[in-house]
C-alpha cells in the first residue's frame, strides 16, 4: 500500500523552498521532494542573486506583480532573519541618444508596475556617482538589491522544518498517476517509495514539464513547451569600478550583459542570452570577444584580459525564440482540472525575488483546491 501524505512539493529551489514554508506555516504536513542531492543546485544558484525592483515587466503580468510584492516581503525578511543582503541600487543607462527614449518607457512601466522611485539621471549625474560609465543619461532604482541567495534558501527550509515539513533529497519522481483518492506519485533513489498525496506542487523548475508528462492524468493540452536559454557570466579581475549595479537598455528577450556587484564587493558581467537544446552548464569560452564587445559599449575602460570565465545559468523557458517574451505560468485546478495540482512552468527571472510572494500565490491556489 502507498503511503498517505498530505502535500508533496517537488523541487527544492528557491521557489519550492519558499512553497514548502508558506504552506508548513499554515499549518498543512509538507514532504519536499528533490531530484538532486542538495537544495537550490541548478537556477537557484547559477543566477546573479539580484533582488529586482520590477520595472521590466509588462504591467499586470505576474512578474511584475509578484516581483514588486515579493521584493517588499524579501527586504522585511532578511532583515527580520538576518540574512546578509544590501540595497545596493541600479542605475540602467542610455549609451546613445537613440535609446534616450527608450528611458522614459521603461519609467512609465515601472510606475505602471508600482515602482515609484526611480530618479532620473543626466549624462553628468550619472558620471559623479558611476564615472567609469559611459552614457549619455540615465535613471537610479533605490530599491534595486543583492542577497545572499544560498542563506536565503537555508532560511526558508529551516521556516518550513521548524513547522514540521521534512525534505528528501536524491529522489526523483518517475512517474504517477492522477486517482479517486489524489496524486499518486512513485518517487525513485536510493530509498524508492510510492505516496498518494492530497495536494501536490511541482516546482520543479528547468525539469517541471518533465515532471507533469509523467504524471498520468494531467491533460497534455496544459504542460506548455519547454525551452532552454543558457547564459554565461564572467568576473572581473581586481577592484570593482562600479559601487553598484549597471544595466545597459535591455534586449526584447532579456535584460542584456550588466554589471552585478555582489555583496564582497567583486563585479561580474552576464548573463549573456543562448538557446540550447538541454541542460548543458558547459561554458563557451569562444563568447568572451562578445563580451568585451558589448561590455565597452557602457565601460570603455575595459583591459583586455580582465575578463575570466565565471559560471553559466539555464532560464526554464515556456516560450521559444518566436515567443520571447512570456509570463510566469502557475496552474490551479481551473487550469488543468486535476484536483489538489499546482503546476508552476517559467520561474526564470525574477523567480528568486518573487520567491515569498509566488509562495503565497500557490497557498492560496492550494487552499481553493481543499
Amino acid at each position: 500500500m502507498p503511503e498517505k501524505i498530505d502535500c508533496a512539493v517537488i523541487g527544492a529551489g528557491v521557489v519550492g523552498l519558499a512553497i514548502a514554508r508558506e504552506l508548513a506555516l499554515a499549518g498543512r504536513e509538507v514532504v519536499l521532494i528533490e531530484a538532486e542531492d542538495a537544495i537550490g543546485t541548478h537556477t537557484s544558484s547559477r543566477n546573479s542573486e539580484v533582488i529586482h525592483a520590477g520595472i521590466f515587466y509588462v504591467p499586470g503580468s505576474l512578474k511584475a506583480r509578484l516581483c514588486v510584492e515579493g521584493k517588499q516581503l524579501m527586504y522585511r525578511y532578511c532583515a527580520e532573519r538576518g540574512i546578509t543582503h544590501k540595497r545596493i541600487t541600479k542605475v540602467i543607462v542610455a549609451t546613445g541618444e537613440a535609446q534616450v527614449a527608450e528611458l522614459g518607457k521603461y519609467k512609465q512601466q515601472a510606475e505602471a508596475n508600482g515602482v515609484n522611485d526611480l530618479q532620473m539621471l543626466t549624462r553628468e549625474e550619472l558620471r559623479r556617482i558611476e564615472p567609469e560609465v559611459a552614457a549619455v543619461a540615465g535613471f537610479l532604482s533605490p530599491s534595486t538589491g543583492v542577497v545572499d541567495s544560498h542563506a536565503l534558501m537555508l532560511a526558508y527550509l529551516g521556516d518550513a522544518e521548524n513547522h514540521g515539513a521534512s525534505l528528501v533529497l536524491s529522489s526523483p519522481v518517475q512517474s504517477g498517476r492522477v486517482t479517486g483518492d489524489g496524486i499518486l506519485l512513485n518517487v525513485g533513489g536510493t530509498e524508492p517509495m510510492t505516496v498518494v498525496c492530497n495536494t501536490v506542487v511541482n516546482a520543479a523548475g528547468l525539469c517541471a514539464q518533465d515532471v507533469s508528462r509523467q504524471v498520468e492524468g494531467i491533460p497534455a493540452a496544459t504542460i506548455p513547451p519547454t525551452f532552454y536559454a543558457i547564459g554565461h557570466y564572467y568576473t572581473l579581475t581586481g577592484k570593482s569600478p562600479f559601487s553598484r549595479h549597471v544595466y545597459p537598455i535591455a534586449r526584447q528577450d532579456w535584460h542584456g550583459v550588466h554589471v552585478t556587484v555582489d555583496l564582497g564587493g567583486r563585479c561580474k558581467f552576464g548573463p549573456d542570452f543562448e538557446w540550447i537544446d538541454r541542460i548543458d552548464y558547459r561554458f563557451d569560452e569562444s563568447r568572451e570577444a562578445l563580451f568585451y564587445e558589448t561590455v565597452r559599449h557602457y565601460y570603455p575602460g575595459l583591459k583586455d584580459g580582465a575578463l575570466q570565465p565565471g559560471y553559466t545559468g539555464i532560464r526554464p523557458k515556456i516560450g521559444g525564440p518566436s515567443k520571447l517574451v512570456t509570463d510566469f505560468l502557475i496552474q490551479g485546478e481551473h487550469d488543468h482540472g486535476v484536483k489538489g495540482l499546482v503546476a508552476l512552468y517559467g520561474i526564470e527571472s525574477p523567480g528568486l525575488t518573487s520567491s515569498l510572494a509566488i509562495g503565497k500565490a500557490v497557498a492560496s491556489l492550494v487552499g481553493e483546491s481543499q
